[in-house]
């Protein structure tokens, strides 16, 4: 462990790691979400029929079994994520989902959002949080850990 810089901060930084996790399950799940509503997939004004079509028309098959993964994601998995229950398996999910995203769907439009059509370093942030978070797990504030289990 380094030494710190300014030792009268070792309490500070005692709490906030451990609030670190929780965090990031909560900024993570939370934008997961927030698109599931603002894209109308969590209101109903998208149906998981409509959205298999334009999977469809994007080339990715089957597409009713993957709009059925993409609105779970991005619905069950996220509010799973951001509790810390099944915390590793529905970031593996969420991670999985946002590399199809990045490199399917945006990447051969441009990395930079500035590029015409393009923007997937939005996505792939997103996907290496979600990476890291089933890589760590929970954190020590998650149903996982309060019921002592974790995948």
């Amino acid at each position: 462990e380094p030494k710190l810089f300014l030792p009268f901060l070792a309490p500070f930084y005692n709490i906030a790691r451990d609030l670190s996790y929780p965090l990031m399950r909560l900024t993570l799940g939370g934008l997961m979400l927030f698109h599931a509503f603002s894209s109308g997939k969590l209101t109903g004004k998208v149906s998981v029929a409509a959205f298999a079509v334009t999977l469809a028309k994007r080339g990715m098959e089957p597409s009713v079994p993957l709009a059925y993964l993409v609105f779970f994601t991005e619905t069950v998995a996220a509010v799973c994520l951001i509790v810390g229950f099944f915390t590793r398996f529905v970031a593996a999910a969420i991670a999985i989902e946002l590399a199809v995203i990045t490199f399917a769907v945006w990447w051969p439009q441009g990395f930079h959002f500035l590029t015409p059509g393009g923007g997937a370093e939005l996505p792939f942030l997103l996907g290496l949080m979600a990476f890291c978070i089933a890589l760590r797990g929970g954190g020590p504030y998650s149903l996982d850990r309060k019921i002592g289990w974790e995948l």
